[in-house]
């Protein structure tokens, strides 16, 4: 089983020719909604690579909040755990660029009163799989951390957005997920030993035990666990929109550990799917099937 406590959001989505800068307004082409969410993406994207997958958040009692759990249901996620309250569903103001690179503003919503006494709806187990984010209270994610810690299960820790209050806690999970930019803040943070990316990393994961893998775009990904560095190269693509490329990469490596697979296995098909999942619009609607994968490593 795997668990995520997470975001759930109704993504609004804007193509402009290119992205602005302060200040600027530019011209917009289509605008469409889909259900979204850090942590509703990557719930997705374990279901859609195969996994048993129960989500744990919230949503409002509005009129977003039917369209921002649909895919999940769809999907066969677990939603017992998805509480319905007085607050407005978290909503994503996306701008993507003619290149498929975005800016994203997410307003939390319901999302911050995801609260640690949520988690009793867990019921985290010895050998489960709990997948976290950042866009839930931090003290949430904390809590997470240590109660699946005590329950035996395997913790997953996707670090964004950068928040440096979360550098106390996020060498408490067994393998934490960030990008470049993500992983050089919270080196900063961490206060790591200055030197390249791949040297910052093995000492963090020296230093906490933890497995810690940088995304790295169409250059693929790079972990290290202990004195090991490990590359998996992405798939040579075209992107379309890269929304959600990301959370299909940790919902796929969730799915991989969970499997069984080991290490090097799981990131060359979670990368994949992150590849796949930037050929198409939006992030939930983007993300592959586990039948699409298999073709693509097959190719």
């Amino acid at each position: 089983m795997i668990t995520v406590v997470g975001s759930i959001n109704l993504d609004l989505i804007a193509t402009v020719g290119r992205l602005p800068g302060p200040g600027e307004t530019v011209p917009g082409g289509d605008f469409k909604s889909a259900p979204g969410g850090k942590g509703a993406n990557q719930a997705l994207a374990a279901a859609r690579a195969g996994a048993e997958v129960r989500m744990v958040g919230a949503v409002g009692k509005d009129a977003f909040a039917g369209e921002a759990v649909a895919f999940l249901k769809s999907g066969g996620v677990d939603l017992s755990g998805v509480a319905e309250i007085q607050a407005a569903t978290g909503i994503a103001l996306i701008l993507v660029g003619g290149d498929g690179e975005n800016m994203i503003a997410v307003v939390p919503g319901a999302n911050g009163s995801v609260v640690p006494g949520d988690l009793a709806k867990a019921q985290f187990k010895k050998g489960d799989i709990v997948l976290l984010q950042h866009e839930i209270p931090l003290a949430t994610v904390d809590a997470a951390l240590e109660a699946a810690r005590s329950a035996g299960a395997v913790t997953i820790l996707n670090t964004a957005p950068f928040r440096a209050e979360a550098a106390s806690f996020v060498g408490k999970a067994d393998y934490v997920i960030a990008n470049e930019t993500e992983f050089d803040l919270y080196a900063e943070a961490l206060s790591l030993p200055a030197g390249e990316r791949p040297e910052r990393m093995g000492e963090f994961a020296r230093s906490t035990g933890a497995t810690v893998i940088v995304t790295l775009g169409g250059d693929g990904v790079l972990a290290a666990r202990g004195d090991e560095l490990i590359h998996v190269e992405a798939l040579k693509i075209t992107p379309v929109d890269t929304v959600g490329a990301g959370d299909t990469f940790c919902g796929y490596l969730a799915a991989g550990l969970s499997a069984g697979l080991d290490l090097k296995d799981a990131l060359r098909r979670a990368a994949a799917a992150g590849s796949l999942a930037c050929l198409k619009p939006g992030a939930q609607p983007a993300i592959p099937l586990a039948a699409e994968v298999d073709t693509a490593l097959m190719g």
